[in-house]
């Protein structure tokens, strides 16, 4: 049976340009817009660019010239990824083509954008993971700190969750980046966008133990890096997850958490908290409301829950039955009232 891994590596073989093609002159001018005038990031011009070398491939197998492309080969194109790809996935292709088309009619190749008469993937909606805080508990107190790499581990954790950074985020940090006196730290996010977010009691008492420690990973002089791998590296966003891979099958918790769950976590136990979204927001790095307005359906999902597994007349029914026998055996005998007999009517029992 595939695994995950082997899955996704097929999905890639499969959406990958043809090792001999040759990504053409205007791709190329596009890659320079993206990095110069829209100051994208790496990840995003990579993954722009990796879907355009795909979609010239595809153009080229089919003998159709960039500049004449239609929205009906566009189509095709995201046809033909449809068993490959999720809708997640092609929205995000069909969004680069948009874009590289809207650069070619800003340069004045074209006078009209094929990709804006192709409609988007319908993306289906997920809620965000969160990992319920009994588990978070279980999970950061199977942790020893008492070893340099415990210390670490711990304090990469805690920060993760108690500052609801991204996973490069934190790898990002350096030692000037703690206010240890406000307890906040300085991100570098997205686009290069600064924010300060604050850290929790938890998260500071672990950078306390933490930081006496790291000179005893090797180089750590020679580097600004909050944390470091056994090399004296910066930790790497792959080390970190492997890292919370351990002490999950560690604390042999049922779930795989994911660096991300855990910015999943800090804001949903915000929002149920009682904080309100804008500062959510805030601290999440949000550029839209719109985008941490999930969270909401997050924590309405999961008082749903908590209504169905605690009110008596949540539940219909036979069901509703088996609920009240199930709290009822929980009780203590003196306390279940047992039900009076019927009464006796003079007439002989009869109405």
């Amino acid at each position: 049976m595939a695994t995950g891994s082997d899955e996704s590596k097929a999905r890639a073989a499969s959406e990958a340009a043809p090792a001999k093609f040759v990504r053409p002159e205007l791709v190329e001018r596009f890659a320079g817009y993206l990095t110069a005038m829209r100051d994208a990031s790496v990840n995003t011009s990579d993954a722009y660019l990796n879907d355009l070398d795909q979609f010239c491939a595809f153009l080229d197998g089919r003998g159709v010239e960039i500049l004449r492309a239609t929205h009906l080969d566009i189509r095709a194109w995201l046809a033909s990824l449809h068993s490959a790809a999720k809708a997640a996935t092609r929205a995000r292709k069909l969004s680069a083509v948009r874009s590289f088309y809207a650069f070619l009619c800003r340069e004045g190749l074209l006078t009209r954008n094929p990709g804006r008469l192709v409609m988007s993937p319908k993306k289906p909606k997920q809620l965000p993971k969160v990992v319920p805080v009994a588990e978070l508990t279980t999970l950061l107190d199977t942790i020893d700190a008492s070893t340099p790499r415990g210390a670490r581990d711990k304090a990469v954790i805690e920060i993760l969750y108690g500052g609801g950074l991204r996973v490069s985020e934190l790898s990002g940090l350096n030692l000037g980046d703690w206010n240890r006196g406000d307890n906040t730290v300085r991100v570098l996010g997205k686009g290069d966008k600064e924010r300060v977010v604050p850290l929790g009691s938890r998260a500071r008492e672990a950078l306390d133990a933490y930081l006496p420690q790291r000179d005893a990973f090797e180089g750590a002089s020679e580097t600004a890096a909050v944390f470091l791998n056994t090399r004296g590296g910066r930790l790497m966003p792959r080390s970190i997850r492997r890292i919370l891979d351990q002490w999950t099958q560690e604390a042999a918790l049922s779930r795989h958490i994911h660096p991300h769950a855990l910015r999943h976590s800090f804001a949903t136990h915000l929002l149920d908290g009682g904080a309100d979204l804008r500062s959510i927001q805030e601290m999440l790095g949000h550029v839209s409301l719109s985008t941490t307005q999930r969270y909401v359906d997050v924590s309405w999902s999961r008082l749903q829950e908590v209504y169905d597994e605690s009110h008596p007349r949540a539940l219909a029914g036979s069901a509703e039955e088996e609920k009240r026998r199930r709290m009822a055996s929980r009780l203590s005998p003196s306390l279940i009232q047992r039900p009076a007999p019927p009464p006796k009517n003079d007439d002989g029992g009869k109405d």
